[in-house]
């Protein structure tokens, strides 16, 4: 003890009473001098996950690895809900950072940790007992989901006696939950490791009966699985959204403002048009036949298409389909306007190009990619995937109604530079009062909206075979090695 604190105790404490106080006193400097310093996690949790993440400069999504949330095409991170979480960092002027989980269970374990969960999340009691929800921001409807050929589930009685397999974590349990108390009394399969995708799939390949998923990705898997059928809706419709940790009501706030920003610039629809257009657009005899060339005529001219697709710079994928787009894959392919080969070249393309046998399939694609490559070129001011999509609608309708479609798309106000603008324009040049004002004057506008439309259908069919899906928690992409499960290339 220090002196002056000794006389200190002597001015308070005279008489008797001097050394129980003086033992007091010191019994108290040692407990308080003993007292831990709060952990660095408590420190934090009395700063708001906002100002942390303003502080650190990172915020920290926590989300599932699929064809939905998160994926890795060609080695680039993408997905519905990481483009939104890219935007909403990029709104904050702060880096993002990824963490993948396998299901809500983990997710919510994650929190603290880390700032947001976006995973195609819809709030419910159960969870909002535990987290803080945003304003919704998509909305959804869970189907079920059986074989085209399955006649037993019609009605939602129909289900009295089945097995109905779910993922783990899934809000599709309390739903089933509800059927039993209501009467129909169906057994629940959960699947600890399995994504909706993959259970989908087991349907299509009759393995099992019956799966659910939400509206998005029932119509999604539906290209890559023709057989299923969507069922009737096994619950209201409902809204997506983000997740925060109790009481972060500042950084809902902030979530909720980026979305209103976003819907009202159009990014938000932009973003969804980029994942999910066209989602109503089905053909199965169409799809059907895809998938079954895929298998029979792709094999022979794939390698062909590898080679030059990467020659000029363009994913092979997204060439292949638009051969199909053009000829089935059939070399010997002739239409009406004595357009020939599997990338249907005119005689004048062909010349300009550079080759002499239209039917040779070599001479054919290289021509059809160059072509394509140099009207790509033309569009350098589109922004991506604009460009891409205004490229692949020069190449069926010619540059020259483009060009018509954006002096229309001025003075319609809308951005010249944008695919949701000449998708508009377009058409529009069918019609006397549009053309005969156009330099090039009358266009089929709906041919080459139809055109791209078909093609981006099949290119995301092919997308999806290869795309690799986390298995394993990440904690930073840029230091933790990502361990991924990649199905083999079609």
């Amino acid at each position: 003890m220090l002196m002056s604190e000794t006389k200190l105790l002597r001015r308070i404490c005279p008489g008797p009473l001097k050394e129980i106080s003086v033992i007091l006193f010191i019994y108290l400097l040692v407990v308080t001098s003993c007292r831990p310093v709060p952990p660095a996690a408590q420190q934090a949790k009395q700063e708001s996950a906002l100002s942390r993440i303003k502080r650190t400069g990172v915020i920290t999504l926590v989300t599932q690895s699929n064809n939905h949330c998160y994926y890795k095409y060609l080695g680039r991170p993408s997905g519905f809900e990481y483009e939104l979480a890219k935007a909403f960092a990029q709104f904050l002027g702060v880096e993002l950072r990824v963490q993948i989980v396998s299901n809500w269970e983990e997710m919510v374990r994650c929190l603290g940790r880390t700032h947001f969960l976006a995973a195609k999340l819809t709030p419910s009691p159960s969870r909002q007992k535990v987290v803080d929800f945003s304003d919704g921001y998509l909305t959804i409807q869970r189907h079920i989901i059986v074989h085209k050929n399955n006649p037993t589930i019609r009605t939602i009685n129909d289900l009295d006696g089945k097995t109905i397999h779910i993922c783990k974590g899934s809000l599709s349990e309390e739903c089933l939950d509800r059927l039993w108390q209501a009467g129909i009394h169906c057994t629940i399969e959960v699947h600890d490791e399995a994504t909706v995708e993959e259970l989908i799939g087991k349907v299509a390949q009759k393995k099992i009966d019956i799966t659910i998923a939400d509206s998005t990705i029932a119509l999604l898997c539906r290209r890559y699985y023709p057989d299923i059928r969507i069922g009737f809706p096994i619950e209201k419709a409902q809204s997506l959204s983000w997740a925060v940790a109790k009481g972060e009501r500042e950084l809902v706030e902030k979530i909720n403002r980026f979305f209103e920003t976003i819907r009202a610039n159009g990014l938000f629809y932009d973003i969804y048009a980029r994942y999910y257009s066209d989602l109503e657009v089905f053909d199965y005899q169409d799809i059907k036949k895809y998938h079954q060339r895929l298998k029979t005529r792709l094999p022979k001219h794939k390698a062909t298409i590898k080679e030059i697709a990467q020659r000029y710079g363009f994913d092979w994928r997204l060439i292949a389909a638009m051969v199909y787009q053009e000829s089935h894959f059939d070399p010997e392919s002739l239409d009406p306007n004595n357009d020939q080969g599997l990338m249907q070249l005119t005689s004048a393309t062909a010349k300009e190009m550079g080759i002499e046998d239209r039917l040779d399939p070599q001479q054919n694609i290289k021509a059809g990619v160059k072509y394509l490559r140099y009207l790509y070129d033309l569009y350098q001011q589109a922004p991506e995937p604009d460009r891409l999509l205004i490229s692949l609608a020069a190449y069926n309708v010619g540059p020259k109604h483009i060009r018509d479609a954006q002096v229309l798309a001025r003075r319609l106000n809308l951005d010249p530079w944008q695919w949701s603008s000449l998708k508009k324009t377009l058409p529009l040049l069918a019609e006397p009062r549009y053309y005969r004002q156009s330099k090039y004057g009358y266009c089929r506008g709906t041919r080459p909206v139809r055109y791209v439309r078909k093609i981006m259908i099949y290119y995301d069919i092919l997308r999806q075979k290869a795309i690799e899906t986390v298995r394993y928690e990440q904690q930073d992409e840029r230091k933790s090695p990502l361990r991924i499960k990649q199905d083999k290339a079609a």
